[in-house]
């Protein structure tokens, strides 16, 4: 399909021009003001043309506990979590395609989707959620959550001897189905890549670590992981290792240029030369971590340094929506209150380059997508700058990221292909989608975790609560 994009504005040097955008095939192909039409014209009076967005770190399948989990921290969080995840393909298929759908009205072309797995049913899970995402056009990044230690091997011992469970699969049978994961499902040029994804170094041996290694070096896959999202984590890292968690994973060989790490909270000022020197991403979620008292990961201190940082949503039960406009905007203005040199203070024009540039850094895909430029595929989000929330007219990217815009994404393009056009997602039947969500969930209040109050005491004692 060919498409040519009229009079449209996209962002120059110091404001914005107004050209036409000609896409062909599944790139950009020409940009320059009145081209001749190729293809189907499109209508850009009014609008304001960006690279679509990276959503850079979500779990497609917490959906189904959005607005559910009471606030406490990540590690009760989780046990909570784990007692009430999905059990069936089917709703890892669903909530993949709302995840997506959000995302797409939202700004972005892109997701990373750090999946929760149904255990003895790996390959199904992973299975579901790719047919969503192929089905909907979204460009996916498919990471399966692994991990070789229990849920409680997370939390720290504070000195004292605990007997730890084993996790139900071994680490080298992990590793034979991320190999068959990437087997049935890598397939970078149809949109749909798998990473290799160690939850953390608190819930994953270095056996897992230095296998997922191997095996990113022998497909030229990219990785990701969690990293210090809590003073735990952080707490259980000097335990484990006798230095910071990101020494240690400098150590082992896991930091890289295609390596991309959630939340980083609880960083020392000493590891930040290290992310910088690895080339390594930091994916800030910012509204998770304020949901659950994570903390404020310093990006400030991170961008001075030199270090690529994107955005992500993360999941649907802790940040309980993944609108990605949100979250950058959080992401931006609250480093206001982190230093106080307001030069350092992340403008929106910085903000729209993290959330698309940077997100596909991480990816190790700058060259493909990110930017508006000849030759780049065309993953593209066009606005109507003429929606209620979007007006009085100012500065188009200072309205989108600094107000609260609210339908506002009109068409999106995928690899060149249009997927959603006058506000709407077209790939799928929405309605259809809703009716099953519905479906699928019924109204509720409170649920007990078993695992949660087993748990908490421990908890409160080793944090000193």
């Amino acid at each position: 399909m060919s498409y040519t994009i009229q009079q449209v504005s996209i962002a120059g040097e110091d404001g914005y021009n107004t050209v036409d955008v000609q896409i062909e095939n599944d790139r950009i192909t020409a940009i320059a003001p009145q081209l001749p039409v190729s293809g189907t014209a499109i209508d850009g009076k009014n609008k304001l043309l960006l690279p679509g967005f990276v959503n850079a770190h979500t779990h497609s399948s917490e959906m189904w506990q959005r607005g559910l989990i009471r606030p406490v921290p990540l590690e009760l969080w989780l046990a909570e979590l784990y007692d009430f995840a999905p059990l069936d393909p089917e709703q890892v298929y669903l909530s993949a395609l709302g995840t997506a759908v959000e995302t797409l009205l939202s700004g972005g072309t892109s997701v990373v989707d750090h999946l929760v797995l149904i255990p003895g049913k790996e390959i199904e899970t992973v299975a579901a959620a790719v047919m969503a995402y192929r089905e909907i056009g979204i460009r996916a990044f498919v990471a399966p959550l692994i991990q070789d230690e229990a849920l409680a091997a997370g939390i720290p011992t504070g000195g004292r001897e605990v007997e730890q469970e084993a996790f139900f699969r071994s680490t080298n049978e992990i590793l034979a189905m991320m190999a068959d994961a990437v087997a049935q499902f890598h397939r970078p040029e149809e949109g749909i890549s798998i990473l290799v994804a160690p939850t953390g170094i608190q819930l994953c041996s270095d056996a897992l670590f230095e296998g997922c290694i191997e095996l990113s070096d022998r497909y030229n896959l990219c990785r990701h992981s969690h990293l210090l999202e809590t003073k735990a984590q952080q707490q259980l890292a000097r335990e484990k290792y006798d230095c910071s968690a990101v020494e240690h994973l400098k150590q082992i060989g896991y930091l890289s240029d295609r390596t991309s790490l959630a939340h980083c909270i609880w960083l020392s000022d000493n590891d930040i030369p290290i992310l910088a020197e690895t080339k390594s991403t930091v994916v800030h979620n910012p509204l998770s971590n304020l949901r659950l008292g994570s903390g404020i990961a310093p990006v400030l201190k991170y961008r001075q340094a030199g270090v690529n940082v994107s955005f992500g949503c993360d999941g649907s039960a802790s940040n309980d929506s993944q609108d990605l406009l949100e979250a950058i905007k959080i992401g931006s203005i609250l480093h206001t209150v982190t230093d106080s040199d307001y030069r350092q203070w992340i403008t929106p024009r910085q903000a729209v380059e993290m959330a698309s540039l940077g997100g596909a850094t991480g990816l190790n895909m700058s060259d493909k997508i990110g930017s508006i430029a000849i030759g780049k595929k065309a993953d593209l989000v066009l606005y109507d700058l003429t929606s209620l929330s979007l007006l009085p007219r100012t500065d188009p990217i200072g309205l989108l990221i600094l107000g609260r815009p609210t339908q506002v994404v009109d068409s999106v393009w995928v690899n060149g292909k249009q997927i959603a056009s006058c506000g709407k997602v077209t790939t799928i039947n929405i309605e259809e989608l809703r009716q099953k969500l519905f479906y699928f969930s019924q109204w509720e209040t409170k649920q007990t975790s078993k695992t949660v109050t087993e748990t908490e005491a421990r908890y409160r004692t080793v944090m000193g609560l």
